[in-house]
This record gives C-alpha cells, structure tokens and sequence, in this order.
C-alpha cells in the first residue's frame, strides 16, 4: 500500500523566526523549517544531519551559493540545498526535502 502525501498544518506562522530555523515534529519525523522573511518563504527539510548523525540542522545558518539557497550544517559545516536537500559538498549525499507553504497564517508541509 502506498500513502499519499497532504498538506499537513504544523504550526503557525508566528512561531517561525525570520531568517533563522525551527524543528517540528511531522509523523514522528523531525522535520527543519526555515523562514526567509525578505521573500515570505518557507523552506522544510530532515532536520537529522547524515555526516554527524545529529538532528541539528534546524540550528544551522542559512546562506546561498550562486542560484543555491542552503543550510550549513552547526556540526561539520556541510550545506544542505533547502529546495532539494541535495548536499553541496558531497554529490553522493542527499537529505529529505518537503514542500512548505504559509496558508492563512498556518504553516503547512506537503508530507
């Protein structure tokens, strides 16, 4: 049997912190979301980091390189594309990535 992903509403918009992370819990999941104020984005991501084996990167800071808007991992540095959840540092390397929307003041993962 297969599931079918829904939009699934996770918190409100206010809980977000502009420009920085936050970790929610989706299905047993820890899911990292990150909130670009500037362009009313909302990025979710795992928040389990593969190289340190540590959910963390809720905590990581945000950055870009070149089209690529990334996290950089708070352990070993490495940065996760928060579109794809492809790493930038090692091409064999790929975290979970949802879509994400702000819906009537909700957040809401497609999970």
């Amino acid at each position: 049997m297969t599931q079918q992903s829904q939009w699934t509403a996770v918190c409100s918009q206010h809980d977000l912190v502009p420009d920085s992370g936050i970790c929610a819990l989706i299905e047993e999941t820890q899911v990292a979301l990150f909130y670009l104020k500037k362009e009313q984005s909302v990025f979710a991501i795992a928040n389990h980091d593969p190289f340190s084996q540590a959910n963390v990167l809720s905590r990581g800071l945000i950055g870009s390189k070149g089209d690529d808007l990334f996290v950089a991992s708070p352990v070993y540095k490495q940065h996760f594309c928060l579109k794809t959840g492809r790493c930038l540092d090692d091409e064999n390397t790929q975290i979970d990535a949802w879509p994400a929307r702000i819906e009537d003041g909700r957040v809401e993962v497609l999970f």
